[in-house]
């Protein structure tokens, strides 16, 4: 099947960080090793959804500078399409994720995602209205999501938004036009907090190690020996789009993104570790 997904969001050039715990206040941590990688939730779910077999198109904001050159050589060397991506004023966004044994944590800059808005989604709108899916997060603003999702409405194209970091602007401006919605339990907390206007949407809440729980039931993940969890609930995401695009049932295409974010943790980096169509087919025991 032929599938065409959008992820409309951010690009970021990582600098990665391995700790043995996150510095308390006013403390200096010597690092175990740092090293930068390609990533941004929004190009991270495009590099997903290409390497699982999608016709991919990333539209987002780059600064014209050798960052965010290479991340688009990148992009393109997954197969993503990025004619769809500006060069802004801005220098390309930067994140740096704190990787301990326990967990992640990430820092960004937003930079020239900032600059990702209302034109760029007027631009893209076409191939968005003419996609399977769209993919949303919360890297940019959300006059610019909102259009996206808009044109998404404008044709059949399933919106699929993951709101992290959670935006209250933008939650408020998407969740009314989101299809599915993914989130983690911290995620959830602050959306309940906000208290936005629904709309009708299902609901995915992913639980790291455990699976995901769509409505009461739990779809379990796959053993999986953590290196990495950055960018694991990209792989979800892209997967999840990629799945539902080929008409799969929402718990059927659940099983199949759990299976591209348990891959995901076992390698180095975001981008990187987005897993293909033939590794998510043998873990899934197809």
């Amino acid at each position: 099947m032929f599938m065409k997904v959008v992820s409309f969001g951010s690009l970021n050039y990582d600098l990665s960080v391995w700790l043995d715990r996150l510095p308390g206040p006013d403390e200096t941590l010597r690092a175990q090793r740092m090293e930068a990688f390609s990533g941004g939730k929004g190009a991270n779910q495009a590099t997903a959804a290409a390497r699982l077999g999608a016709d991919t198109h990333m539209v987002g904001c780059v600064g014209g500078d050798d960052r965010g050159r290479w991340l688009l050589e990148v992009l393109t060397s997954s197969g993503v399409d990025t004619s769809l991506v500006r060069v802004a004023d801005e220098p390309t966004g930067t994140a740096v994720p704190l990787i301990t044994p326990a967990d992640v944590s990430i820092v960004t800059v937003a930079g020239a995602n900032a600059s990702t808005g209302v034109a760029d989604a007027d631009a893209a709108a076409d191939v968005i209205a003419a996609a399977d899916a769209l993919l949303l997060q919360g890297e940019v603003g959300a006059a610019g999501a909102r259009r996206a999702a808009q044109a998404a409405r404008s044709g059949e194209t399933t919106v699929v938004f993951n709101p992290a970091p959670v935006d209250p602007f933008l939650v408020e401006a998407v969740l009314p036009l989101t299809d599915v919605l993914v989130m983690n339990r911290a995620e959830q907390a602050q959306i309940n907090a906000i208290g936005p206007e629904a709309g009708q949407h299902d609901t995915i809440i992913t639980l790291g190690s455990r699976g995901a729980q769509l409505d009461e039931v739990v779809v379990p993940s796959f053993p999986a020996k953590v290196v990495d969890p950055t960018g694991a609930g990209d792989a979800f995401c892209g997967a999840l789009a990629v799945a539902l695009a080929e008409g799969r049932p929402l718990i059927e295409a659940v099983r199949f993104a759990n299976a591209a974010g348990a891959l995901a943790v076992q390698t180095p980096g975001a981008q990187p570790s987005m897993p293909t169509r033939d590794e998510v087919e043998t873990l899934l025991g197809g």
